[in-house]
């Protein structure tokens, strides 16, 4: 349920009272004492802009967020949202390559992007005075691109590189591994870049036919945060947009995101990618929970005790006790429907069966056993102090602001994120930690291994 004075997400602006045309629909959403004030508006189109104002700041971070990701790629498709990526900042009917990335450099800003399985990201940090250009800067790029064939020729050889790069760090590779592990040929179990097999043979039309199809007005969340003022920015993104093809309103309201297939359940499996390495890296886990799963914050608390930092327990037992790795910890990862748990360690190849029978017991002793009060309030005050320490630069406020509203529908005060955390009580925890670690289990290994020297 929203709170009071939150919408969730709307198609697009309200009609007239004469029945003209669409108005923008502006709401305050907050006034966090931890930052500013807190602002939301959908414009007719459905494209939704919030900004959080920070006076004390002397930046703006600028976002434009595409809820496009890797998952929403057909097979032949596969490596398009991340080629796209590249390609936006290649040139528009404006500006060439270099007038993007000069005009911004220029006044001693940056720019940046990035894809995920779920969204798209492309974001600009500039002083509160230059804001205006950076708006103008990103909006071009990202509405009005021309995707020209030379462009799309550099671009596809230098993610091939970049695709070439990410096998040669096996300690990257291996997360992609046990995604495939554990998802198959599911999208979420494909490489975001794509492979090689994929990329070579994609065409300036599918790319262009990607582009158009997806990025869409109702699609697209834009965030900002640092001193500014809210009318200001929304004014300046519809200045910034008009006559682009984002500038158009929806012929009817749409989904906010693209069907993609339902996540199958498939039973544990084992991976190995046989290569020379001096270190072997293994991933051992299982599916965990969906982002709006209401354990998300047991399990926050649960991944600190066993490797969230170094007095959990997996990095006292395997690395501080024994010396067998020099990396291990647990993490978790959510999507709109499904999740991943794991545990990391990098060790020597000799040392990994012992590695993976520690973590094995481990995991069996805390779903038998559960963990202690001492265990949880340290699980909690991390947590805690992790999110908010994370929020002193405009940067992680502009993404708060973009993820809130792309992924929820909806902006979590501090304080009440806060005190979901203080909420976890032992039992929660120990009631996930049953359940979540006597599923089955996936292994993903990359080292001097054959192919079936492992099992789950």
């Amino acid at each position: 349920m929203a709170r009071p004075g939150a919408v969730r997400h709307a198609a697009g602006g309200q009609p007239g009272r004469d029945g003209g045309p669409a108005r923008a629909v502006t709401r305050t959403l907050s006034d966090d004492p931890l930052g500013g004030t807190v602002r939301r508006t959908v414009l007719p189109s459905g494209l939704r802009v919030l900004t959080e104002a920070i006076p004390a700041m002397r930046s703006v971070s600028f976002g434009i967020w595409v809820a496009v990701g890797s998952r929403d790629e057909t097979g032949p498709q596969a490596g398009a949202a991340h080629f796209l990526e590249h390609l936006l900042f290649k040139g528009t009917h404006k500006r060439t390559a270099m007038d993007i990335s000069a005009e911004i450099e220029a006044v001693g800003g940056e720019t940046n992007a990035f894809t995920t399985k779920e969204y798209t990201c492309y974001y600009a940090r500039v002083l509160d005075e230059d804001l205006p250009l950076a708006i103008d800067v990103m909006c071009d790029a990202v509405a009005d691109s021309l995707l020209e064939p030379d462009d799309v020729e550099t671009e596809r050889g230098v993610i091939l590189e970049e695709i070439a790069m990410h096998d040669d760090e096996p300690g990257d590779e291996v997360h992609d591994i046990f995604a495939r592990a554990v998802y198959g040929d599911h999208p979420l179990g494909r490489l975001i870049s794509g492979t090689e097999e994929t990329v070579t043979p994609m065409t300036r039309r599918q790319i262009q036919g990607f582009y158009r199809s997806r990025y869409t007005p109702p699609q697209i969340v834009i965030a900002a945060a640092g001193n500014l003022d809210h009318s200001a920015v929304v004014k300046l993104v519809r200045q910034a947009l008009a006559g682009s093809p984002l500038d158009t309103e929806p012929a009817a309201p749409g989904p906010h995101r693209p069907a993609t297939p339902t996540v199958p359940v498939q039973p544990a499996s084992t991976l190995v990618e046989p290569k020379e390495t001096e270190q072997a890296h293994v991933i051992l886990g299982c599916p965990g929970f969906d982002r709006t799963d209401e354990r998300r914050f047991a399990l926050g608390v649960l991944n600190n005790i066993l490797g969230g930092g170094m007095s959990s327990r997996l990095f006292q037992e395997i690395r501080e006790r024994r010396g067998l790795a020099y990396s291990v910890y647990s993490y978790a990862s959510q999507y709109a429907d499904s999740g991943l748990f794991a545990v990391y360690a990098g060790c020597a190849p000799g040392k990994v069966d012992e590695v993976l029978e520690l973590t094995r017991a481990e995991l069996r002793r805390v779903a038998a056993d559960g963990v202690t009060e001492a265990e949880v309030a340290r699980g909690k005050g991390m947590s805690k102090g992790s999110f908010v320490l994370g929020l002193e630069d405009t940067g992680s406020r502009m993404s708060r602001l973009a993820k809130g509203e792309l992924l929820y529908g909806d902006l979590m005060p501090v304080d009440e994120l806060l005190a979901r955390v203080d909420a976890v009580t032992r039992d929660d925890v120990n009631a996930l930690a049953a359940e979540l670690l006597t599923r089955p289990m996936s292994l993903a290994v990359v080292g001097p291994f054959g192919k079936h020297d492992f099992s789950a």
